[in-house]
């Protein structure tokens, strides 16, 4: 007779098979799959199903990390500059002005950090990579199977997911995303990562040039102005990348500080010329919402200007400030359509240099892996970043759900190759060789 297990026995047994490479294989694509179309999944089965198969993810991530732990080194497991921005939007609460909101907002932020943290610990870079392709190759071609559908074949609107049904029309299309210009998001990730795969041969020939075709022809076809405008800033950070990678020594350094001036200028020159842009890219109306909404928003902050408002993340749309702010714009907002203005709003200044802070290191060792190391892998992060920072000025993507998670994946894991605190003696002794 087989002797029955004890719960800790049982337990280990299960953290062991969760932690095999074919389930973390599964569950990255299932974790980066639901972090991207987050808002499909609400429309499908609203937001009590969303958070259930939210926590389900964490408790595997969780169970997977136990079941790696002897392989993964634990010191420094986050940047402090991340550790202190969720410290932040966690003191919040308590001089939020709607308590409840903000707790529910903070959890929610610290259940996709924790995700990240799984995918920056529990999966090498390649497996990111891998897994953010297979993700996103799977929801561009889902969207475009909807817009079909919807614009060619039955000539309707699929209300629920936000689709217009204008594909007939050459677009705009907005897919699974809700919105042109997150799906615009989605296809240039998808393209960076599809680049890249290619680059590093992690699949096949045919399958990236397929996929490169329809991230492509997904971004033609939301005719979205924040994704060509970041698609430029992209194409020329590859540009860079690629002249780095080959310099060496005191022509890459010369070369980098060359780089920082010309981005300093140059972004000094789009900002002052920032009306002209948008009227060349048919943005001088949507430009005009954003800053109407944005001026609302600083009157709203009013005297909380250091320490914001409290955090929630999306905007709870029926909660106050939210609901009032949406109305006099003449929308229901889900954000502040700035991750700039945003994070100002919810958690104040202080917030913000916090966040600028976690994100410009996260970048500046993520470009100095992307410049220096062989692997062509390393390349993504620091694109991924740059894509991130790019489009935070118009869209607030960064600090919620799929953005977040990248942007904890990302911190995290080039943290883990650059960090100071590696230079510094374990508790238990010297630094060994």
């Amino acid at each position: 007779m087989t002797p029955r297990r004890s719960a800790g026995e049982r337990l280990e047994l299960f953290a062991e098979f969760v932690a095999t490479p074919r389930f973390n294989r599964a569950l990255t694509v299932t974790i980066l799959t639901f972090a991207f179309a987050a808002h499909a999944v609400r429309a499908l089965v609203g937001w009590p199903g969303a958070i259930a198969i939210l926590v389900a993810l964490d408790v595997l991530a969780a169970v997977s990390l136990y079941g790696q732990r002897a392989r993964i080194e634990w010191r420094g497991l986050l940047p402090i500059s991340l550790l202190a921005f969720f410290t932040w939007i966690g003191l919040s609460v308590l001089w939020s002005e709607y308590t409840w909101s903000t707790i529910g907002g903070v959890a929610y932020a610290a259940a996709f950090g924790l995700l990240g943290i799984y995918l920056a610990l529990g999966r090498d870079l390649i497996q990111v990579v891998r897994g953010t392709g297979d993700a996103l190759r799977a929801l561009l071609l889902v969207s475009l199977a909807l817009e079909v559908v919807s614009g060619l074949l039955l000539d309707t609107r699929i209300p629920f997911l936000g689709i217009a049904g204008n594909l007939a029309a050459g677009g705009p299309i907005q897919g699974v995303a809700g919105t042109r210009n997150y799906l615009g998001f989605l296809a240039l990730l998808a393209a960076v990562t599809f680049f890249v795969e290619y680059l590093t041969r992690s699949v096949s020939r045919n399958l990236a040039v397929l996929s490169l075709t329809a991230a492509l022809t997904t971004i033609a076809l939301t005719r979205s102005p924040v994704t060509i405008a970041s698609a430029v800033v992209l194409a020329l950070a590859i540009l860079a990348l690629a002249a780095l990678r080959r310099s060496r020594g005191e022509v890459r350094r010369w070369t980098q500080v060359g780089l920082g001036a010309a981005v300093l200028l140059l972004a000094g020159i789009a900002w002052a010329s920032r009306r002209p842009l948008a009227q060349m890219l048919n943005a001088a109306s949507e430009i005009e919402y954003r800053v109407d909404l944005w001026s609302r928003m600083n009157e709203r902050l009013g005297e909380n200007a250091i320490q914001g408002l409290g955090w929630v993340g999306p905007w709870p749309v029926l909660v106050e400030p939210f609901r009032t702010l949406g109305l006099e714009v003449g929308r229901v907002q889900a954000t502040g359509l700035s991750a700039i203005s945003d994070t100002v709003l919810q958690v104040g200044v202080f917030g913000l240099l916090i966040l600028v802070t976690a994100g410009g290191l996260a970048f500046w060792r993520s470009w100095v892996l992307a410049s220096t190391q062989r692997t062509k892998a390393y390349i993504w992060p620091a694109l991924v970043l740059l894509l991130l920072g790019s489009t935070s000025f118009v869209e607030s993507y960064l600090l919620a759900e799929g953005g977040l998670l990248l942007l904890v994946t990302i911190a995290t894991s080039a943290a883990h190759r650059l960090s100071w605190r590696h230079r510094l003696p374990p508790a238990d002794g010297p630094a060994g060789g």
